[in-house]
């Protein structure tokens, strides 16, 4: 049964107007088969928009999760380079001053140790809520990853040339601040 003749039955329509449909649809396919005219249906072509919009939310969604994905790598391998380089720091005596953004902290050093951040062999990198020393080179491969870990990182010392005036004056090694 069709859905023209359930209408009828139900008596939502009457003959006439049935015959009027009837007719109006024969007249579009006969019509479209000869003028060859493609109609266009508004539910295929809002289908489609919708295809579209679904598939291009989802590879936004694919690509903040690759990116989400991404970081996490790059923190583990941050994350591993610190503790597999950090330096001991269980006998440090001296206090070394430095800063954390607006924030002064202190670390215990060693002697050795506080020669080699003054130089620039070693830097102060901060991981999760502790301050580590790790080697230069190591604090160098971590800040082509991500740089808002390193802390404090000296430049190393050079050799002074021969035209100083204050090369014969040396700043003692024990001199605190």
């Amino acid at each position: 049964m069709s859905l023209q003749d359930q209408l009828l039955k139900a008596g939502l329509i009457d003959n006439k107007k049935a015959g009027k449909i009837k007719k109006s649809k024969y007249r579009q396919t006969q019509q479209k088969q000869k003028n060859k005219i493609e109609t266009v249906d508004e539910a295929k072509l809002a289908a489609q928009q919708a295809q579209t919009r679904k598939v291009e939310r989802d590879r936004q969604l694919n690509q903040q999760r690759k990116a989400a994905a991404e970081r996490k790598a790059i923190a583990a391998q941050v994350r591993q380079l610190i503790e597999m380089n950090r330096q001991p720091r269980d006998d440090g005596d001296i206090g070394y001053s430095f800063s954390d953004a607006a924030l002064i902290k202190r670390i215990y050093v060693t002697e050795a140790q506080l020669k080699q951040l003054g130089n620039g062999r070693l830097c102060i990198v901060k991981l999760d809520e502790q301050y580590e020393i790790i080697p230069t080179l190591v604090a160098q491969k971590i800040q082509l990853r991500d740089d808002s870990t390193q802390i404090l990182s000296n430049k190393p010392t050079e050799i002074p040339e021969e035209d100083d005036p204050y090369a014969d004056f040396q700043v003692p090694d024990d001199l605190m601040w």
